[in-house]
C-alpha cells in the first residue's frame, strides 16, 4: 500500500472510532410561571391568532407608516447594527476555523539555496581522509541544494477534541446571532418610543399653545378691566405672571422635542442636524398586543436565547477541558525531492519520505489539567444561573408592561373627566368673574388647573403607546428561537482542497 493511502486509511480510523467525553448538553430548568396565564391581566381582550406579531417588523402592528419608514432606515443604517452584524460573520468565520481541524493540514515549504562549506569546520565525528598516512585537510566546497518537502498531520480525534471544538463555535455563533436579533430589538424599539414621545410632546405643545392662546385673551380683558376702572393692577400682574410662565413650559417642550429629534436622527445613523421631523400631534391608541402563553417566553426572547447558547457554549468547553486527560494523536507525513542539481530534483532517487504517529498522554501536569476542568464548570454553572436571571428578567419585564398598561388605560379615562371638569371649572371662574362674584384669582386657578390637567392627559397617552412599545418589546418582538437553527456551519469535504 502506498504510503498516502496508509495515512489516509489511519486518518479515516481515527475518525470513525473516536469517542467524545465531556457532558452531553440538555437545557437546564429555568423558572417558569404557570403555563396558563399571566398574573396581571391586560386591559383588552386577547388578541386572535391572525393579529400575532409581525416576524421581523413587530412595529407595524402600531399602523403608522411614518414610524415603518424610520424603522425601514434604521435597518439599513444604524451603526450599532451594522457593528452586530459584523460581529455574527466574524463568528461565522471562527466556526469554519474550528471545523478545519477536522481535516488533515498540508504545507508545502520550497527552498532553493547556494551554500559555501568552511575549510575548517568540524568533522563531527566523520572520519578524516588519510593519503599515503597523511591526513589531508578539509576542503572547502560550494553547493546548490534544491529541496521541494511536502508536510502533513492529522488530529485523530479519539476523544472528541476537535469535535467539542467545533461544537463551541457553532454555540458561539447561535449566540452571537442572538444577540444580533437582539441589538435590532432593542434599537427599533428605541426608534418606537422617542418616536412616541416625539409625538406626544407635539401634542402636549399644542395643548400649551392653546393655552397661551386663551391666557393672552385674559390679559386682554384684565386690561381692559383695568382700564375702566373695573379691575385691579394686582389681577393684570398675575395673568401677566401666568402667561409668562406658560410661555416658559412652551420654550421646555419644544427643548425636550429637539433632544428626541436628535436621538431618532443619530438612530437612523444620520448626524443630528440633518434630520428634521414634521410636527404631527399624538392621536394614537394602544392595540391590543398578543401575549401567548408564559411558557413560550423561553423561545421567544432573543436575549434569553442569547443565555441559553452561551450555556451551550460552556458545556463545550467543559468538553474541551476533559479531553486534555486523554491521548493527544497525532499522524503525520513528509515528503518531497532534494537534490543539488535543479535538473535531478524531480527525479527518483532524489524523493524522500517519512510516516509517523505520535501521542501524547499528559502524566504530571502540576494540576494544570485539574484547574481547568474546574474553571470550565464553574464558568457552565455561572451560564446557567445567568441563563436563569434572564428568564426571570423577561417575565418580569413582561408582567410590568401588562400592569403599567392597565394602569395607565384607569388613569387615562379619569384623567379625561379631569379636563372636562377644569374646562367647566374655568367657563365658571369666567363667568363668576364677569358678573363681579368673585376675585380673579379663582379664574387664574383654573386656568392653571386646566393646563396641568391637559398636559398630564396628553403625557399619560404618550405613556401607554411607550409602554405598548415596551410590552411587544418584552415579548420578543415576533422573534423565536427557531431562526437560529440555521446558524451554524458543518464540515465539508471541499475544505480539503482549500487554504
Amino acid at each position: 500500500m502506498k504510503p498516502g493511502a496508509i495515512l489516509a486509511a489511519l486518518a479515516l480510523l481515527g475518525f470513525a472510532t473516536g469517542c467524545t467525553v465531556g457532558p452531553r448538553y440538555s437545557r437546564p430548568s429555568a423558572p417558569v410561571p404557570a403555563p396558563d396565564a399571566w398574573k396581571t391581566q391586560p386591559p383588552w381582550q386577547q388578541a386572535a391568532p391572525k393579529d400575532a406579531i409581525p416576524k421581523g417588523a413587530w412595529w407595524q402592528v402600531f399602523q403608522d407608516p411614518a414610524l415603518d419608514a424610520y424603522e425601514q432606515q434604521l435597518l439599513q443604517a444604524n451603526q450599532s447594527l451594522i457593528a452586530a452584524r459584523d460581529r455574527l460573520d466574524q463568528a461565522r468565520s471562527l466556526a469554519r476555523v474550528a471545523t478545519a481541524d477536522m481535516f488533515p493540514q498540508l504545507s508545502v515549504d520550497p527552498s532553493a539555496i547556494r551554500e559555501r562549506g568552511s575549510g575548517n569546520r568540524p568533522l563531527n565525528g566523520e572520519a578524516p581522509t588519510i593519503v599515503n598516512g597523511v591526513v589531508q585537510p578539509v576542503a572547502p566546497y560550494t553547493q546548490n541544494v534544491y529541496t521541494i518537502p511536502f508536510s502533513v498531520s492529522y488530529e485523530a480525534d479519539l476523544f472528541g477534541r476537535v469535535r467539542r471544538n467545533v461544537e463551541a463555535a457553532n454555540a458561539s455563533l447561535q449566540s452571537t446571532a442572538a444577540d444580533l436579533e437582539n441589538v435590532r430589538l432593542v434599537l427599533t424599539a428605541e426608534l418606537a418610543a422617542d418616536y412616541f414621545s416625539l409625538r406626544e410632546l407635539d401634542a402636549e405643545f399644542q395643548v400649551v399653545q392653546e393655552s397661551v392662546g386663551y391666557q393672552r385673551k385674559g390679559l386682554d380683558l384684565v386690561n381692559s378691566r383695568h382700564s375702566g376702572g373695573i379691575a385691579s393692577g394686582l389681577e393684570v400682574a398675575q395673568q401677566a405672571a401666568l402667561l409668562d410662565s406658560t410661555l416658559s413650559q412652551l420654550a421646555l417642550v419644544q427643548q425636550s422635542r429637539a433632544q428626541y429629534e436628535h436621538a431618532i436622527a443619530v438612530l437612523l445613523g444620520q448626524a443630528a442636524s440633518t434630520v428634521t421631523v414634521p410636527v404631527v400631534p399624538l392621536r394614537a391608541t394602544p392595540p391590543p398586543v398578543p401575549l401567548g402563553l408564559p411558557s413560550d417566553m423561553l423561545e421567544r426572547r432573543p436575549d434569553v436565547s442569547t443565555a441559553e447558547r452561551t450555556m451551550a457554549y460552556q458545556n463545550a468547553q467543559v468538553g474541551i477541558a476533559r479531553s486534555a486527560f486523554y491521548p493527544h494523536i497525532t499522524l503525520s507525513g513528509s515528503g518531497g525531492w532534494q537534490s543539488t542539481d535543479i535538473t535531478s530534483l524531480l527525479n527518483a532517487p532524489s524523493l524522500f519520505w517519512s510516516l509517523g504517529a505520535d501521542a501524547l498522554e499528559p502524566i504530571l501536569q502540576g494540576g494544570r489539567n485539574r484547574a481547568n476542568l474546574e474553571a470550565a464548570r464553574a464558568a457552565y454553572d455561572q451560564s446557567v444561573a445567568n441563563y436563569r436571571q434572564a428568564v426571570l428578567t423577561a417575565f418580569q419585564q413582561v408582567e410590568d408592561g401588562i400592569s403599567n398598561l392597565s394602569t395607565l388605560s384607569q388613569a387615562l379615562a379619569t384623567q379625561g373627566a379631569a379636563v372636562e371638569d377644569a374646562r367647566r371649572e374655568l367657563t365658571i371662574a369666567n363667568n363668576r368673574y364677569i358678573g363681579g362674584v368673585t376675585s380673579y384669582l379663582d379664574v387664574i386657578t383654573a386656568q392653571t388647573t386646566l393646563l396641568t390637567s391637559e398636559r398630564l392627559e396628553t403625557q399619560l397617552l404618550g405613556q401607554q403607546m411607550v409602554s405598548s412599545v415596551y410590552l411587544v418589546k418584552a415579548l420578543g418582538g415576533g422573534w423565536d428561537a427557531s431562526q437560529l437553527k440555521d446558524q451554524q456551519v458543518h464540515p465539508r469535504a471541499g475544505q480539503v482542497l482549500q487554504p
